[in-house]
């Protein structure tokens, strides 16, 4: 029985770091084949590649955020940057004007741990206990957030604001909860988005118009 239980604990000691992120590499490069029609947990491996693949200007400049959230996301993942295919890891920048937010959402797939560039942010995650955590970060500060935990950021200067997140995934997913429930397609029925939120079937469908 001893034996057994011993067994047992050096199998989820041998398992665990596979689930801790990305699947380990087997080679030394695997550059993605973003243009490879072969379906896989990943991308296929391109067979010429330079030094460019390994390469990545996209972050040294702000993005756009005059849209609703005031906010952008400039990732460098897999699908922009296909040199960290099987790497396990993956970056992004994000820009806030005044007043600006990432609305809450997850990343199923990664930790994400952000370096502010620039302004007054506050930043956040909740449990699964339903327990807030927050801080307000200003230039220099770093944060993280942990795996699949629900989490924000809100610019509270006067000015804009920046950071730059690391993921350890190569495409770290990422699911903004208020698009997700009101603006699925299909959509989500009113009936049950009206039950959960303790609201009326016109209150939800009244949301779900401004996310059309």
């Amino acid at each position: 029985m001893v034996m057994l239980q011993l067994s047992a604990v050096v199998l989820l000691a041998l398992v665990a770091p596979s689930l801790a992120g990305d699947a380990d590499m087997l080679q030394d490069v695997c550059v993605a084949d973003l243009a490879s029609p072969i379906k896989l947990n990943g991308f296929p491996c391109k067979t010429h590649i330079t030094a460019d693949d390994f390469f990545f200007a996209g972050l040294k400049r702000s993005g756009n955020t005059n849209n609703a959230a005031g906010s952008n996301v400039t990732a460098a993942n897999v699908q922009s940057f296909p040199g960290v295919n099987t790497l396990g890891v993956s970056m992004a920048r994000i820009d806030y004007a005044p007043g600006g937010q990432n609305p809450p959402h997850t990343h199923p797939r990664a930790t994400e741990i952000i370096f502010v560039l620039e302004g007054i942010l506050e930043v956040g995650f909740i449990t699964t206990a339903n327990k807030l955590f927050t801080k307000t970060d200003t230039v220099g500060d770093v944060f993280v957030f942990p795996r699949g935990l629900v989490h924000f950021q809100q610019n509270r200067g006067r000015g804009p604001a920046s950071f730059i997140a690391g993921f350890n995934s190569q495409l770290q997913g990422t699911q903004v909860i208020a698009n997700t429930l009101f603006a699925a397609a299909p959509p989500v029925p009113s009936d049950v988005l009206a039950k959960a939120f303790r609201i009326d079937n016109s209150q939800v469908d009244a949301i779900k118009a401004k996310f059309m």
